[in-house]
């Protein structure tokens, strides 16, 4: 019998996590404050606050689970959109007893020496990464208590399709393509891990789907770290087009910039996971889901499409 799903955001992993819902004959809702259509068939849509716990409430009445896919994009504004937005989605989860499923990332981290497991502490320093571990913090918490069942998915930089200008490499895609010289953060010939979009989808729906995981973080499964000329190299390979220049923007630039741009402020504040090897461990996830990453040529070409 087919389940009720309710997924705030319509982004690139709410879109895909409706997709996948959809395929297996959910019933699928997808909540935004615009209420627009996702193009995913059979899946419905509504405009809503959600971080009106009230209005998300009624929305997830009946619901197995609710999907946090949201993501407010302006990193200015994180300290004024997420707090409230985290609390509605706690609340309407708490008072319907569907399942939180929570689209986390790897900011409560922090500055790491070595690869990056769920067993490490969220150590962070910077404003954007002590927001996202206390919202988990948060979760966690009430699912201990007992008010609810929550679980968390933490992918790196995204890849795939639907990304834009969000991915570090879909960024600069569109003038690769087109052979011109782009501009990358950091070391450039870094090992970095990046987490198809899909990958991310996937996780986040056998995690919730799965009770014996929750209460606790999975790492998305993701292809062997790579450098950020050789991720964008691949990816133009496989559009069938030559690699380009690529320029560093070193972090103490990025610094500059933010005198006179918060958002170049926030963006220096997270340069450290450029200027160091920044990559995920995540045999945990591998074993218990049964779940491999999207073959990385696939990845490629999937990135490729989403730019097309």
């Amino acid at each position: 019998m087919s389940q009720q799903h309710v997924i705030v955001g319509a982004g690139p992993v709410g879109r895909h996590v409706a997709a996948l819902l959809a395929e297996r004959g959910e019933r699928v809702t997808v909540a935004t404050r615009s209420g627009r259509d996702t193009g995913v068939r059979g899946v419905g849509h509504i405009a809503l606050d959600a971080s009106d716990a009230d209005a998300l409430t009624r929305a997830t009445e009946g619901a197995a689970v609710l999907y946090n896919c949201a993501n407010p994009g302006n990193y200015t504004q994180w300290e004024e959109t997420w707090p409230p937005l985290a609390t509605a989605l706690l609340t309407a989860a708490e008072r319907t007893g569907a399942v939180y499923a929570i689209t986390g990332n790897l900011y409560p981290y922090g500055p790491v020496d070595g690869p990056m497991r769920e067993s490490l502490p969220d150590a962070a320093t910077d404003h954007k990464g002590i927001l996202r571990a206390e919202l988990w913090a948060d979760a966690r918490a009430a699912h201990e208590a007992g008010r609810l069942r929550a679980v968390e998915v933490r992918a790196s930089d995204y890849v795939g399709t639907g990304i834009g200008e969000n991915g570090h490499i879909t960024r600069v895609l569109p003038a690769a393509l087109q052979g011109k010289a782009v501009s990358m953060i950091g070391r450039t010939d870094l090992p970095h891990t990046f987490t198809d979009v899909l990958d991310v989808a996937r996780t986040l729906v056998a995690a919730a789907a799965d009770e014996t995981t929750h209460g606790r973080t999975w790492m998305v499964p993701s292809n062997a770290p790579r450098s950020q000329v050789q991720a964008l190299t691949e990816v133009l390979a496989a559009a069938g087009k030559p690699p380009v220049t690529v320029r560093r923007l070193p972090a103490g630039m990025l610094r500059a910039m933010g005198v006179v741009s918060p958002m170049m402020r926030e963006i220096a504040q997270m340069s450290y996971q450029w200027t160091a090897p920044y990559v995920v461990d995540d045999s945990a996830s591998r074993a218990r889901f049964g779940i491999e990453p999207t073959p990385w040529d696939e990845v490629c070409r999937r990135t490729v499409a989403g730019v097309a």
